[in-house]
């Protein structure tokens, strides 16, 4: 006969090769303190339900509520051949409260149990990463407020293009993580959903009440199509999709905090708490925070990539294959929240090298646009001022200057129609670009405010 909780029809032992091929115990323990809860809140609608006793209810809480301690202690002996989290817990109890640990199983399946236990754990770690990115965006709030007048050259292709701020290219980072925020903040509204009493699929014949596991579980409502509910990991796709965009998002800013501290650019200077050596090379200090963010942006991509996949051919309901769901999104939320919490102590500690950003700007010739928009301003069409500022960039090239330092004397011989108010410099050129929106330092502090109040906004909802 199989020892197996499920084994009645089975005259034979699982093989030993089974037993470690279809284990998700050393995985989907991580659950714990989901199943727990979502077996106490069970057990007590049990009761009020009249399924249970008032003493068997008692005896299944106090019981579950040991088994949690024991397993946060250190004390909780795993054993692979309970298969998952839900056997242990449920074997565990068995052995400290007798035949009534048997009963908490009644009116439930271990498929709207794992269901309900994983996107409970998913819904926790997606307030961990609200936190953090409110946190991000509040640090890049601070220094696009501080560095609203610090000019660097803004790029595009890589190549320099126009001076704008730093502080406004941090709030266009700012924008980014917003977004990133609102993504996981929808999310989880979209998905606070409760699974639990639909049971293998059908739901069942016993007379629960899933509003009141609902409401003692802290979800929204109840879930409305059980053939669904116990095969839906769409709460999990999206998961993993809004940390792979969050890590899409890192990584651009990675990408430039790693130019932007080398020898080439000299932009930035990352604190030596978070950089690292060479085991050859003394004198090397290597970006290895952003380098790292970078780097876990294809394992992010990955694990979304390999759920989909999963899910792809899946028939309804419960498939064994959703066992395979799990260790992909512990991946990605554990890279993903040591990468948002250590970006966010980078971006704190760095120290911004601001003349360096300011003999930057003074390559590229990044005021030509604002000639042209001069030119354009005297009645020039902008196609004919485009050429003429042309002509000035090939004279600044030849006399290796930039434009901005091309005396006016010269730019008047290569068009009359340049008088004495022209201004090049970096700082009319910035200050000239207040369109909403735009990097001109008061558009700068319009975004930080906009941001500030956001912030307190969310923070505010965060703690009712």
């Amino acid at each position: 006969m199989s020892e197996k909780m499920w084994g009645g029809r089975f005259s034979q032992k699982s093989a030993k090769l089974l037993e470690e091929f279809n284990a998700s115990l050393p995985f989907d323990k991580e659950l714990y303190r989901e199943d727990i809860e979502g077996s106490i809140a069970h057990a007590q609608m049990l009761g009020e339900v009249g399924i249970l006793t008032p003493q068997e209810v008692e005896a299944i809480v106090t019981g579950l509520r040991q088994i949690g301690e024991e397993i946060e202690r250190g004390e909780f002996q795993w054993d692979i051949a309970d298969e998952d989290i839900h056997m242990a817990i449920e074997k565990r109890l068995t052995q400290l409260i007798g035949e009534t640990g048997k009963k908490l199983h009644t009116a439930r399946s271990r498929n709207d149990q794992v269901a309900l236990d994983f996107r409970r754990w998913v819904l926790r770690q997606n307030r961990r990463f609200q936190t953090l990115l409110l946190n991000l965006i509040e640090i890049l709030t601070q220094l696009g407020e501080r560095e609203k007048e610090t000019i660097l050259p803004g790029m595009t292709h890589l190549q320099h293009a126009q001076p704008i701020t730093f502080g406004y290219q941090m709030m266009a980072y700012a924008s980014m993580f917003k977004r990133d925020y609102l993504r996981f903040k929808e999310s989880y509204r979209r998905n606070n959903l409760n699974p639990l009493g639909c049971a293998a699929l059908a739901g069942t014949p016993h007379p629960i009440d899933r509003h009141s596991t609902t409401q003692k579980l802290g979800f929204t409502a109840p879930t409305t199509n059980c053939l669904d509910s116990v095969s839906d990991r769409d709460f999990a796709l999206e998961h993993l999709f809004n940390i792979a965009t969050l890590f899409m998002h890192m990584s651009r800013l990675a990408e430039e905090l790693i130019i932007w501290s080398s020898q080439e650019f000299g932009f930035i200077t990352i604190s030596d708490q978070y950089a690292t050596g060479s085991s050859i090379m003394p004198q090397k200090k290597n970006p290895d925070v952003p380098e790292l963010i970078r780097g876990k942006t294809g394992r992010a991509y990955g694990n979304l990539l390999a759920l989909l996949t999963t899910m792809k051919g899946l028939p309804l309901a419960y498939n064994k294959d959703l066992q395979e769901d799990k260790e992909v999104v512990f991946d990605s939320t554990r890279h993903g929240l040591i990468s948002l919490q250590i970006l966010i102590e980078l971006l704190s500690t760095m120290e911004i090298n601001r003349e360096n950003m300011y003999r930057a700007c003074k390559r590229g010739h990044l005021t030509a646009t604002d000639l042209a928009d001069y030119l354009v301003n005297r009645g020039v069409p902008f196609r004919e001022a485009h050429h003429i500022t042309g002509r000035a960039v090939a004279e600044a090239e030849k006399r290796g200057v930039d434009l901005s330092d091309l005396p006016l004397e010269i730019l008047r011989q290569i068009d009359p129609r340049i008088g004495e108010d022209l201004d090049l410099s970096l700082e009319k050129s910035v200050q000239s670009r207040k369109s909403f929106g735009g990097t001109a330092p008061g558009q700068v502090a319009r975004q930080v405010a906009e941001f500030r109040k956001f912030l307190s906004r969310e923070r505010k909802k965060g703690g009712e």
